[in-house]
């Protein structure tokens, strides 16, 4: 009898070695290599008898007949918008987030709204007991008979379970809980992940009954387990969000069924999770009018654009080196920011302390806050405010000019509807608004970063 043989996995990059290493050779990071068992090939009779089946026809492309992809509607439609219109048969999704974000309360209201339109739905949670689901349950308000809690670890009593039930939705809480006596090794390790991975890929695809996965994360704030999990799903969705703030964001990382430029906003309440429909109200609601250092920026989460007030203070510093903090954005951008107003505009920022605040936990991601930023650092230093009803927007290049946004005319009208009829914006994004459209509103086109201070300080 074949002997059992052991190797070493990265659990970063999924490379095996033969022996334990201190770095992965392949993407270099450290204390990363797993043991697992290598279980003893089947024999050579065993593999043709398993080869032997029917193999599939190749057929010409216009000549394949469209699937029937009728998604399931979910009833949350902040999730339904992140998955492409809904759930699609068959699909494997991994959800994945910070420990105490709310992936499972976010997957408990899924099951019961899916219960509440499409049947029953099977929850295998190897987290909780039935009892601890029980309580949450309660404190959601969820009390549908259709759903059915099975806590057990036993990814093959769940699968069994399923076989028997046929359910709209499995749900498994969580994949790193899962035992299967397919292979050795604890729960949690490699062996373990990829097996059960593989067989609910196969359940879900063979039975045309989708299957939610939860997922941990690491300490790096990456899917804990080997990168082939990521690969083998079909829709990867992450969950993020500041524990201190409200705010929940929910992002596509990889979506075979649709886009993954849409994101899902919600609400942390006491009693679960709310989708939050217009978050720039939520996020402009405490602003107070004609503030130094404060600005509003148009910027897209995702495909989504939202308003969000950016609050810049400028002190005199009493160290050699003044201080530099950032919340709400990248700290190497600020740094060049304050480089450009310096060096392009004679802006005496190296003896004074800049700090910046992104209100309510949002979080800048992309280059058309720029402009907002600068503006908020420059009306702190001379201690002027814009006008309450002014939306920026555009991106600062290193020598002072100002860069088109993309979907500028999607920014535009998310301001109009709160009221806001003032905009100062890359001059090259003109040509993208009908102007005519807006009647009540002003724009200012800007090429520079001092005609823009000028347009926004002019009274």
């Amino acid at each position: 009898m074949a002997k059992r043989k052991t190797r070493y996995v990265c659990t970063n990059c999924g490379s095996v070695s033969s022996r334990w290493l201190g770095r992965c050779p392949q993407c270099g990071e450290w204390n990363t290599m797993t043991e697992e068992t290598v279980e003893p090939e089947a024999p050579k009779a065993a593999q043709s008898m398993a080869r032997s089946g029917p193999a599939s026809q190749a057929a010409s492309l216009a000549d394949i007949a469209m699937e029937d992809m009728a998604r399931m509607e979910t009833g949350i439609g902040e999730l339904d918008r992140v998955l492409g219109g809904g759930i699609v048969p068959g699909a494997l999704i991994l959800l994945s987030g910070d420990p105490g974000i709310g992936k499972s309360t976010l997957v408990l209201q899924l099951a019961a709204a899916i219960c509440d339109k499409n049947g029953t739905v099977l929850y295998g949670s190897g987290e909780e007991s039935a009892g601890q689901i029980k309580m949450r349950a309660q404190r959601l308000g969820i009390s549908t008979p259709d759903l059915i809690i099975q806590a057990d670890t036993s990814l093959d009593h769940i699968l069994d379970e399923a076989k028997k039930r046929r359910p709209a939705l499995l749900v498994v809480d969580s994949i790193q809980t899962m035992y299967s006596r397919a292979v050795e090794g604890t729960p949690g390790s490699l062996a373990q992940i990829r097996e059960n991975t593989s067989r609910l890929m196969t359940f879900a695809k063979s039975e045309g009954i989708p299957v939610v996965v939860i997922g941990h994360v690491t300490k790096d704030g990456a899917i804990a387990g080997p990168r082939m999990m990521e690969h083998m799903v079909d829709v990867v969705l992450y969950f993020e969000g500041e524990r201190n703030y409200q705010f929940r964001i929910l992002r596509g990382i990889k979506n075979r069924f649709g886009s993954t430029n849409e994101s899902g906003l919600f609400t942390m309440t006491s009693s679960g999770l709310s989708e939050l429909e217009n978050p720039s109200q939520l996020l402009l609601a405490e602003r107070a009018a004609d503030q130094a250092g404060s600005a509003v920026a148009a910027v897209l989460d995702g495909m989504r654009p939202m308003l969000g007030e950016i609050q810049a203070l400028t002190a005199h510093s009493v160290f050699a080196v003044p201080r530099r903090t950032a919340s709400g954005m990248d700290y190497n951008r600020l740094i060049i920011l304050l480089a450009v107003l310096e060096k392009r505009l004679g802006v005496p920022l190296g003896s004074q302390d800049v700090y910046i605040n992104v209100v309510g936990g949002l979080r800048l991601t992309e280059t058309a806050a720029d402009l907002p930023v600068a503006l908020a650092v420059y009306s702190s230093l001379r201690d002027i405010s814009m006008d309450s009803r002014t939306v920026v927007m555009g991106e600062v290049g290193l020598t002072g000019d100002i860069r088109r946004v993309p979907q500028a005319l999607r920014r535009v009208k998310e301001a109009a509807k709160m009221g806001f009829n003032t905009f100062i914006l890359p001059k090259g994004n003109l040509e993208d608004i009908e102007t005519e459209k807006f009647p009540d509103c002003r724009f200012c086109g800007v090429a520079t970063l001092r005609e823009a201070i000028e347009k926004a300080f002019r009274r």
